[in-house]
């Protein structure tokens, strides 16, 4: 059973009994509060049953002897304490306050260091994020300038030397209308069309007909390699010439946009300053009477007249293109191994026209070419 808070209630004020009291004394005095608080003549009052069951356990433990005899130990102790601090002179009472305030400076000072160590960790982790931060950018910018040092460098170094030739820089599109050229449904019938500008890898040749059969095709678009990217050029300055054979043919360049080689050639001047030079006057050339019909100038032929060779008119209607390289007062080593090989990509064209690439070219121009459909 549990016991009395002696602390909060003592058992012989409950029962208004003193520790000289009997147990006959003790069972009276119960008697006579029990009647006072009981539920039953409390009805109203919702604490009677809480004082009720404080009065039985006050009752019990004071009808207990050894029970009784620690609380007696205990009140007597209390007012011990009591007695003894009351007769505390008022000096002893400022010493145990100023004790106490003492104590709880000391509480509020330990928890002001807390916060200000926690203060400092936060300052010390920002400042340590920014020197991070300010890091990391003066890095990006080291970096930034020296790639820039670096390519001025490369292109100051590099400026006489050729760009090398992409995966697709000998490839050219065909765009034509079958009602012109009926007879253009063939990689064979497009190679031997083309064959006049250059060597044509026949076998990567690829031809799109728009609709696909067996709808009657009314255009068709093709990607004809060649060999050498001398005749890739000649055949895109020939587009939509009718002395060329190429009349309401159009030819670009298959990434829709000219190759690196070919924008060096023209910088150093040996394809016309303006990229319109060397057109124009096969053009001009091709508007000459002859009496015999020209004959397109061979890929890695001299564009100069006087080692073309004989039967051959010097107004090509295709736009010549130079065998080698210029040469310079200090030519990079690539460009010397260049211009000892001339322009024969052959190899390196063969290698690096992978089916993949082919594949992909031919699946954007169906996509292209379905988008203009709609």
């Amino acid at each position: 059973m549990s016991t009395v808070n002696e602390e909060e209630v003592n058992p012989y004020e409950l029962l208004g009994v003193t520790m000289e009291s009997t147990e006959q004394d003790i069972r009276t005095a119960y008697r006579r509060v029990s009647l006072k608080v009981h539920p039953d003549r409390n009805r109203g009052n919702p604490d009677a049953a809480r004082k009720f069951h404080e009065l039985n356990q006050a009752y019990e433990l004071l009808l207990d002897p050894l029970r009784r005899m620690a609380l007696d130990a205990k009140v007597r102790l209390k007012e011990a304490r009591k007695t003894r601090f009351a007769s505390y002179d008022a000096k002893r009472k400022g010493l145990v306050e100023e004790l106490e305030a003492r104590e709880r400076a000391f509480k509020k000072a330990r928890v002001e260091k807390e916060e200000g160590e926690h203060a400092r960790w936060r300052e010390n982790e920002r400042i340590m994020e920014e020197g991070r931060r300010l890091r990391e950018e003066r890095e990006k910018e080291l970096r930034r300038r020296e790639e820039e040092a670096l390519r001025t460098e490369r292109e100051a170094a590099g400026e006489d030397e050729p760009p090398e030739v992409g995966d697709l820089d000998t490839t050219v599109r065909l765009k034509y209308s079958l009602s012109s050229h009926p007879s253009l449904t063939t990689p064979a019938s497009l190679a031997a069309l083309m064959s006049p500008f250059g060597p044509i890898d026949e076998a990567s040749v690829k031809l799109i007909l728009k609709p696909s059969p067996p709808k009657k095709p009314k255009r068709g678009i093709a990607l004809v390699p060649f060999k050498q990217i001398g005749g890739a050029f000649a055949a895109v300055c020939a587009s939509g010439r009718p002395e060329s054979g190429l009349a309401d043919v159009e030819v670009g360049w298959a990434e829709d946009k000219e190759p690196e080689l070919i924008g060096w050639l023209k910088k150093k001047g040996q394809l016309g300053t303006d990229g319109k030079a060397s057109t124009t006057k096969g053009r001009d050339d091709a508007r000459r009477p002859s009496d015999s019909t020209p004959q397109p100038t061979p890929v890695g032929a001299e564009s100069s007249t006087s080692d073309a060779p004989p039967g051959t008119d010097s107004g090509t209607p295709f736009s010549s293109f130079p065998s080698t390289f210029p040469s310079f007062d200090a030519p990079p080593k690539s460009s010397a191994k260049l211009a000892e090989t001339g322009l024969d990509y052959e190899s390196l064209t063969l290698m690096r026209m992978r089916q993949a690439e082919r594949a992909r070219l031919e699946r954007e121009l169906r996509e292209r070419e379905a988008a203009e459909g709609d």
